[in-house]
This record gives structure tokens, C-alpha cells and sequence, in this order.
């Protein structure tokens, strides 16, 4: 049976005002890395078949081993598809010398309209087997709370 890290979080913001923000590579850099990481993108192509380089750094590594470095996770992310207001499709590779962190993940942002503004699901595919799941879906939780609290923070003010 094919692993699935999956996390959902309901933001009070709506559809395109979320949409708007896993698009947007300021806003990406703010509220994508989770909690105890900072991230730098390079290379940004918004666009189907584009993507982008993330280098996402431990504040505190000791712990927290990266997968590119002791102390970082590099990633090579594409945009499988992007439907506006509605899924972003993204393929991610890390750059890893660990066989356990090889291969090619997809993560499906999937929106969805509600009474109370959007009901993000965040699903992960091909999962590489050195992510533990739990750690995984943590800090896709994790992710979902920084871009809750971003979205949130932008449609009050919009």
C-alpha cells in the first residue's frame, strides 16, 4: 500500500486570496517553512511545468539531522498543476547522498470553498522512505498554521 502524509486545516481567508499565496515566492519564503526552519527560494518560474529551489535551514540542528547537509534540506520543486482557486500540484526531489531521501514526492494542495473560508489539504505521495511520517505530517501541519496565519493576516487587510 502506497504511504500518504496528509494534514487539513480550514483558513479563514478565501480560496484565491490561499491560491494566492502558495504562488507567490515572498510569501512562500514567510509561511512555508515549518516551525524551527528558515527557507530561501532561488530559480522562482510560477508556471506549469516551472517551479522553484528551496533551501530550507534548521535553526537548530543538533537533532534535526537535514537531508542535503547537517544542517539543511534542498529541494527541487515543480509545478506539476496549478489550478487557480482550487489545487496546486508540486513534485519535489531533495538533493540528498542518503538513497533513503531519493526519489520524487508529490504534494496536491487541494482548496476548497467553505462556510468559513477555505479547507486546505495538504496530501503527500511517494513519500521518500528516510521522512518519517510522523515528523512529516507535523510539519505540514506546521505549514498549514504559518500559511493560515499569513492568509488570515492578508485578508483582513486586503
Amino acid at each position: 500500500m502506497e504511504r500518504i502524509d496528509c494534514a487539513t486545516r480550514t483558513i479563514a481567508a478565501p480560496p484565491a486570496a490561499v491560491y494566492d499565496a502558495l504562488l507567490d515566492r515572498d510569501s512562500l519564503e514567510a509561511w512555508l517553512p515549518p516551525d524551527g526552519m528558515h527557507g530561501r527560494i532561488t530559480d522562482w518560474d510560477p508556471r506549469p511545468g516551472g517551479g522553484f529551489h528551496m533551501v530550507l535551514t534548521y535553526l537548530d540542528p543538533v537533532g534535526n539531522p537535514g537531508k542535503t547537509s547537517d544542517a539543511t534540506d534542498v529541494i527541487d520543486v515543480a509545478f506539476a498543476e496549478l489550478l487557480p482557486g482550487q489545487r496546486v500540484v508540486q513534485t519535489a526531489v531533495f538533493e540528498a547522498d542518503d538513497p533513503s531521501f531519493t526519489g520524487t514526492m508529490t504534494m496536491t494542495w487541494t482548496l476548497t470553498a467553505s462556510d468559513a473560508g477555505t479547507e486546505v489539504t495538504v496530501t503527500a505521495t511517494n513519500v521518500p522512505s528516510g521522512i518519517d511520517q510522523v515528523v512529516h505530517e507535523a510539519g505540514i501541519a506546521s505549514s498549514l498554521a504559518n500559511l493560515a496565519s499569513f492568509a488570515e493576516g492578508r485578508s483582513h487587510t486586503d
